[in-house]
């Protein structure tokens, strides 16, 4: 990684005052010395993927976002779950980020799931579900710091504990290594 480490982050909700954006804000104001946190946003302008949009140039919107995620050394979903899985808009993006296949934005890349949900498991099943799909678009899931979390009794962002482990999933991006390649 280079001397600045550039995160960019996913966020898996639209709405302005969801507490994964405001999770995603407190990283990126409290970031570390020496990291940038990056939230990339028209999520909501992405299209649903379509092989024959993708063909020649993609969508102005499409392009943005793996610009985007293309320049991070890492990526960092912060997503609620739906259903019992990722929101659509996130894997919507996962999907426009795997493309051309084998040299998508993600390839390579560290990739952290955390999240904030009112449910009683806490987001696990999304958090699983976004690794599962960065891991198959070319990322590297760090499955170790995913940090799921209910929302219904904590203050999240005024609780050490609870910030002391999103933060924690910022570090392990941070420290991720690439295996050495065999030769």
């Amino acid at each position: 990684m280079s001397a600045t480490t550039h995160i960019a982050v996913l966020v898996g909700s639209l709405r302005a005052e969801s507490v994964n954006r405001q999770v995603a804000e407190y990283l990126r104001d409290h970031a570390p010395e020496g990291v940038t946190l990056g939230v990339v946003e028209g999520l909501d302008g992405l299209p649903f993927y379509n092989e024959d949009l993708d063909a020649g140039s993609a969508p102005e919107a499409a392009e943005q976002v793996r610009g985007d995620v293309a320049r991070a050394d890492g990526l960092l979903i912060v997503t609620p779950e739906y259903n019992g899985t990722m929101p659509a808009v996130l894997n919507n993006a996962i999907d426009w980020l795997s493309r051309p296949y084998g040299q998508g934005a993600i390839t390579g890349k560290p990739v952290a799931a955390i999240g904030v949900t009112p449910t009683p498991y806490g987001g696990v099943w999304s958090h699983e579900h976004a690794l599962r799909s960065a891991t198959i678009a070319g990322g590297v899931a760090l499955e170790d710091v995913t940090v799921s979390q209910t929302s219904i009794d904590v203050d999240v962002l005024g609780t050490e504990e609870v910030i002391a482990r999103l933060q924690g999933a910022v570090d392990a991006i941070v420290a991720f290594q690439p295996a050495p390649v065999a030769g």
